[in-house]
């Protein structure tokens, strides 16, 4: 069981994953060799890691939430299929195992049919697909208060600065590619190995993540088992809702302790959320009264999630 500490670190992770101990003992009142030995614990214990997100957004991306049903012996091979993909995140095996969702970035527009139009619908385990365009995040992982631990002022101290909310196209160059698919595997990777594999100094891999991070590009995201928080059920929600009740109910929605991630959609359903509970009896509860008391649904699907294939970024095997 995760005591204070293990908690406020995990907290301290999801507020910026790259950190230093040193300011996460400082406001958890400990040693800075506690926190390291503490990190390693939990790596070793519950796989946490922090990844090194691309913002996709800035670079003209579009996210898709995809939900596909399967034949009995297929969803975990197609599952896994999709989870090796560099442009997936959030792979689930749902309902008794028979359906999978992910997200998927795509890059351009013949990425985007290529998989959605001529891939997944040709493969004949697939009995059943829907993929919805992801138009507004009204709550994402990083924010998730199941996760809080720390008060407000400890909350304030670790807080990273904002990242500048200016358009325009930003270029990558083969540095900083390598830079990204570097953090990707591991956020905190120190940056002399960082420098090593770009083949830049340390100023250089210290400022341009900087930059990259200021302008949007480069987040961080706490990746953990909803398990090891004690949310021992999770469970995908597609929400139908009357048109102009939509941002209302997401907004709604996104402030529920239990929700990690709401977003507007296209589809039939025009909101997705996922929903962290501690237990069926949990879930039951959150979907009979907190749902339910929430104006302007037309209709609520929701499928547990039976098993984890990849998270944030990581492929768990």
């Amino acid at each position: 069981m995760m005591d204070t500490v293990d908690r406020g670190l995990v907290h301290a992770l999801q507020i910026d994953g790259r950190t230093s101990f040193r300011s996460i003992a400082e406001v958890l009142g400990v040693s800075e060799n506690t926190i390291a030995r503490r990190y390693r614990q939990l790596r070793n214990t519950y796989a946490l890691r922090v990844i090194g997100l691309v913002d996709g957004r800035r670079l003209g991306y579009v996210q898709w939430t995809i939900r596909l049903r399967c034949t009995p012996d297929a969803a975990g091979s197609v599952a896994k299929a999709l989870a090796v993909r560099d442009d997936t995140s959030f792979v689930y095996l749902l309902s008794a195992g028979t359906e999978v969702s992910c997200t998927v970035q795509t890059r351009s527009t013949q990425e985007q049919e290529t998989l959605l139009l001529h891939k997944l619908p040709r493969t004949s385990r697939i009995v059943a697909m829907s993929a919805h365009l992801l138009l507004r995040g009204f709550m994402l992982p990083d924010g998730w208060q199941g996760l809080s631990a720390l008060t407000p002022d400890q909350v304030d101290h670790l807080r990273p600065a904002p990242a500048d909310s200016e358009d325009g196209p930003v270029h990558l160059d083969e540095g900083d590619k390598t830079l990204l698919r570097a953090l990707s595997h591991d956020g905190r990777t120190p940056y002399s190995d960082l420098a090593t594999a770009t083949q830049w100094s340390e100023t250089k891999v210290r400022r341009r993540m900087d930059t990259l991070r200021r302008n949007g590009i480069l987040r961080y995201q706490l990746d953990i088992p909803s398990a090891a928080l004690d949310f021992g059920t999770e469970a995908r929600l597609w929400i139908a809702t009357q048109p102009a009740a939509a941002v209302t109910v997401g907004e709604a929605v996104a402030r529920h302790p239990e929700v990690s991630f709401a977003a507007l959609t296209t589809g039939a359903t025009n909101l997705v959320a996922a929903v962290n509970c501690r237990d069926p009896h949990d879930l039951g509860r959150y979907l009979t009264e907190r749902i339910a008391e929430l104006s302007g649904i037309t209709t609520v699907e929701s499928a547990p999630v039976i098993r984890a294939v990849k998270r944030a970024g990581s492929f768990v095997l």
